[in-house]
């Protein structure tokens, strides 16, 4: 755990990775969700899939060593596995919004009670355009966001509403923060994990909608990486 009491990102990233299925199909968003690939459970490994073309990409390649005509969405270089396949970036939507997807995982500016996501723009500041994001998140069949609890400024980013343009509506089922895991069910934040460090109120106090208890709460754990 970090000197402030949260999971840096590569431990989100962790814990993320935990709950993909062996030989899942799986997209993840670019940047921070990215780094759920280096983190898959000993015994299993998923089917990596990017909007650009290629299924089945491995881990990244030395330094010095990039074919820089194999990249990721997110013009990252990246290796392939044994029986990797390419693809027209039509094909590759048309995985997507077939539903052939078992997992998104996404990064988010906000995520509502209800599961609607935000993750593309904060008033004039964002990428230029929402991208494959907005096919991902009604394409896969589970879509689950890693994050940061709150803001760089404190502010929450899990809320009863989102202020900022939606990616998604209602699309989002998981939540994996840097103080918590919970579950989107029935239009509210079920609490399923939290650091032991971090009493229920203080966790409520940097949430912007109310948690909701369904049973025990676990202890969030997660390796020093």
């Amino acid at each position: 755990m970090t000197s402030d009491n949260k999971l840096t990102n590569a431990q989100i990233a962790w814990r993320a990775a935990q709950d993909i299925e062996d030989g899942a199909y799986v997209n993840l968003g670019i940047g921070f969700p990215e780094m759920v690939a280096q983190y898959q459970p000993p015994g299993r490994q998923a089917v990596f899939h990017t909007e650009n073309g290629i299924l089945d990409f491995g881990e990244a390649p030395a330094e010095g060593e990039e074919d820089w005509d194999l990249i990721n969405a997110g013009k990252k270089a990246v290796t392939l596995n044994p029986g990797a396949a390419f693809f027209h970036h039509a094909d590759s939507f048309a995985m997507v919004r077939g539903g052939h997807l078992d997992v998104a995982i996404l990064g988010a500016y906000q995520i509502a009670q209800n599961g609607d996501l935000a993750n593309w723009r904060i008033g004039s500041r964002g990428v230029p355009a929402v991208g494959g994001a907005m096919d991902l998140v009604h394409g896969a069949k589970r879509v689950a966001v890693i994050t940061d609890h709150t803001t760089k400024n404190g502010d929450p980013k899990l809320v009863e509403r989102c202020t900022f343009p939606l990616t998604g509506v209602g699309c989002v089922t998981r939540v994996y923060t840097s103080l918590a895991v919970l579950d989107i069910e029935n239009s509210r934040f079920v609490l399923r994990e939290k650091l032991p460090a971090i009493s229920m109120e203080d966790l409520q106090a940097l949430t912007g909608a109310e948690l909701v208890l369904e049973g025990p709460v676990e202890e969030l754990r997660v390796p020093d990486l």
